[in-house]
C-alpha cells in the first residue's frame, strides 16, 4: 500500500471531503485501508473505486443505509434497487414541483389558499363597489370555510355567486358595509336585517341548496368561528348577521345554531 495515496488525496480525487470519507468508513461503506510503515493509511485503486461508487450513488439520491447492500448485490438486484430509487426520486420531484407551484401561487396572493373560482368571486367584488376591508373579510371567511367545512365550500361559493348576480342583494350587502360605521345599537341595523332576510326569502338561491345547508348545519361550531372571526373589529356586522339569521329562523329557514 506504500504506493497509495493519503486520505486527503483520495478525498480530493473523488471530489468529497475527508470528513465524508471518514463517514463512509464509519458506516462500513468503504473498507478502511491498513496503515503503512510510517503510520499512514494509504488508499489504493480498490478503495478509490469504492469511494467513487458510493459517492455516485449518494449523489443520485440513494440513502446511505441502502448503498452497501446495493453495491454487494448481483446485477438483477442492483437494477431493481436502482429502479426503486428512481421511483422514490420521481415522487420527491413531484413533491418539490408541487411546493414550487404553491410558492408561485403565494406570489399571486389569494391563489395559494383558494381555488380559482373563489378568487374570481373576490376579484368581482371591488367592481361592484365593495371596499377593501369588506373584501378582506370575505377572503378570510373563504379561507376558513375551505379549511373548516370543505364539504360545504362549493355550496358557499354558489351562494356568493348568486349574491353578486343579484343587484338587490348587492345593494343590501353594500349597505351592510356602510353599517360598520354605525353604533351597535343603531335602530337602522334591525331595519337592514329585516330587509336582508326578506331578500334571502325572495331569492332562495342565496341560502344555498339542501346539501350545502345540511353540511353547514352539521358544522355549527365551525360556522360560528367563521361568522365571528372579525367580531371584535366589526361588532355591527356580527349583530347584523345574528339579527338576519334570527329573522330567517322565524320564517322557518333552518340555520346553524350558534
Amino acid at each position: 500500500m506504500s504506493n497509495g495515496v493519503t486520505i486527503g488525496q483520495a478525498a480530493a480525487f473523488v471530489d468529497v471531503t475527508v470528513k465524508t470519507v471518514r463517514h463512509y468508513h464509519k458506516l462500513g461503506l468503504v473498507a478502511e485501508p491498513e496503515r503503512d510503515g510510517s503510520g499512514y493509511r494509504r488508499y489504493g485503486s480498490g478503495e478509490l473505486l469504492r469511494l467513487v461508487q458510493v459517492r455516485t450513488l449518494a449523489a443520485a439520491g440513494v440513502p446511505l443505509a441502502e448503498i452497501g447492500p446495493l453495491l454487494d448485490a448481483d446485477a438483477a438486484r442492483f437494477g431493481a434497487a436502482l429502479a426503486d430509487v428512481g421511483r422514490q426520486l420521481t415522487e420527491r420531484i413531484d413533491e418539490l414541483v408541487a411546493r414550487r407551484a404553491t410558492l408561485d401561487r403565494l406570489a399571486d396572493g389569494d391563489r395559494a389558499l383558494l381555488p380559482d373560482r373563489a378568487c374570481a368571486i373576490l376579484d368581482r367584488m371591488p367592481g361592484l363597489g365593495f371596499g377593501p376591508d369588506h373584501v378582506a373579510a370575505q377572503r378570510e371567511a373563504l379561507v376558513l370555510a375551505r379549511a373548516l367545512v370543505p364539504e360545504g365550500f362549493d355550496g358557499f361559493l354558489d351562494q356568493l355567486e348568486h349574491g353578486l348576480d343579484d343587484p338587490d342583494y348587492v345593494e343590501l350587502a353594500k349597505r351592510g358595509q356602510e353599517a360598520e360605521a354605525w353604533e351597535p345599537d343603531d335602530p337602522r341595523i334591525e331595519e337592514l336585517a329585516t330587509a336582508m332576510a326578506d331578500r334571502y326569502l325572495a331569492n332562495p338561491a342565496l341560502l344555498g341548496d339542501h346539501a350545502s345547508r345540511r353540511a353547514w348545519a352539521k358544522a355549527s361550531a365551525q360556522y360560528e368561528l367563521i361568522n365571528n372571526h372579525r367580531e371584535d373589529r366589526a361588532p355591527v356586522a356580527a349583530r347584523l348577521t345574528a339579527l338576519t339569521e334570527a329573522r330567517l329562523r322565524s320564517a322557518g329557514v333552518p340555520m346553524p345554531q350558534r
